[in-house]
């Protein structure tokens, strides 16, 4: 599937419209019966009906018993989502790791895994090729057994034409206008993979999306978040939806200058937010013994992020100094964002978590002093739960949405006409 855009509306894309609307009324209501299905969604009750039938022979919805409130007439028969049928798998490339994780329909986690990778120096083309890799061998773990995937989402850290699924311009990968897309159904076809479709997005954009849908801060609708990785980028959530621009390109708040002739970026300025507080420039400044010769390994990134969590816990100086001043260009890049957008909530992820005792004081300190609403507009700054796999989590769900969205097929009804295999265990 090429383009995920819904097309010109028929008969066939009401009722999938339609479907797909039932099925989010139940993921909030339920357990409910159908009538208030079609209280929440003002369907009426046969229209209901006939698309609850048309869900449960798809394996998406099930009954969960008669409901043990006492009315008049006949019990209603509750609802619930069928969690035991589908799976979306999303994967987040990085400099040193891809993430992959497999949700359910209730977009909890069935599979969870970081593998250290160095994207950089594989290339493009290598890389392709352990993401197929790493996705079937996810696919066929017991946790998905007998499961169908709806879909396939790749977070990767910089410009991403998303509807042709380019990825237009990575620095800190080396990629330049690299149809990552196509090379990725191009393999999977080749290795006899079933088709489904595939979905390149931007990492914070999928961040984002992971920390509305699941995070400790979920359902914030005005959020902006902050990857923390080699490269920054912001994932900006407006009113629950992502801010794209007019070419999908927005949220590039580490290549923002900062100073004139500061130090140079990836992206070949100088004076970037990410040269300043980017996760290499804080391993420079806060470990310079470990970099004498001024090379810096990427494989060995979480080593050295946890070396230097462990010299801040020891009250060493430099490391302190380096992450303070760190933290205060965090600050002032997110009181941009907070004078612009005005979210209710920025948060740090990736590495910026487990440094977050040393960087959080001075980055809340600098948006509270240049975000010009008082109280930074309510705006709180906080960190990510999610780990480094908020990118790959976010494009997993953004594919269950999109199936609920109408932008997905919905699966189409087993030809037994039996339910999928009972809950498995997470792996």
């Amino acid at each position: 599937m090429r383009d995920m855009r819904v097309g010109p509306t028929g008969f066939h894309d009401v009722r999938e419209t339609n479907l797909g609307v039932v099925l989010r009324a139940v993921r909030t209501l339920a357990p409910c019966s159908r009538a208030a299905v079609a209280a929440a969604t003002g369907l009426n009750k046969t229209t209901v009906s006939s698309l609850v039938a048309d869900l449960i022979a798809r394996s998406l919805l099930r009954e969960t018993g008669e409901s043990a409130e006492r009315r008049v007439g006949r019990p209603g028969v509750m609802l619930a989502l069928d969690d035991r049928t589908i799976a979306a798998i999303g994967v987040e490339v990085n400099v040193d790791y891809l993430s992959v994780v497999a949700v359910d329909l209730l977009e909890r986690d069935l599979v969870t895994r970081h593998i250290p990778f160095d994207a950089r120096s594989a290339g493009p083309d290598a890389c392709a090729h352990r993401i197929v890799s790493a996705v079937s061998e996810v696919a066929a773990a017991p946790a998905l057994r007998r499961r169908s995937v709806i879909g396939l989402s790749v977070a990767v850290p910089g410009l991403v034409d998303s509807p042709n699924g380019v990825v237009t311009r990575a620095p800190n990968l080396a990629w330049l206008g690299t149809p990552l897309r196509s090379r990725i159904e191009e393999l999977m076809d080749r290795a006899g993979a079933a088709p489904v479709p595939v979905l390149v997005d931007n990492d914070a954009n999928l961040g984002a999306v992971a920390e509305y849908r699941g995070g400790h801060l979920a359902h914030t609708a005005d959020l902006v978040y902050i990857t923390g990785e080699v490269g920054i980028g912001a994932g900006v959530l407006m009113n629950g939806e992502l801010m794209r621009g007019s070419a999908g390109f927005a949220g590039e708040i580490g290549h923002v200058r900062m100073v004139e002739d500061g130090p140079e970026c990836g992206c070949g300025r100088r004076g970037c937010l990410e040269a300043l507080a980017g996760i290499e420039a804080i391993l420079r400044a806060a470990l310079p013994d470990r970099f004498p010769g001024g090379a810096l390994s990427r494989a060995d990134l979480a080593d050295l992020v946890e070396t230097a969590v462990e010299r801040a816990a020891a009250e060493d100086t430099v490391a302190v100094e380096a992450l303070d001043t760190a933290g205060a260009w965090l600050g002032r890049g997110a009181a941009m964002l907070v004078n612009l957008v005005n979210p209710g909530a920025v948060v740090l992820g990736g590495y910026f978590v487990p440094l977050a005792p040393w960087l959080l004081p001075a980055c809340r300190a600098a948006v509270r002093e240049l975000a010009f609403a008082p109280g930074a507009g309510g705006c709180a700054v906080e960190t990510s739960e999610l780990g480094l796999t908020a990118a790959a989590r976010g494009g997993a769900v953004a594919m269950v949405d999109a199936m609920e969205s109408g932008r997905l097929p919905l699966p189409a009804p087993p030809k037994d006409g039996g339910a999928a295999a009972a809950d498995e265990g997470a792996s």
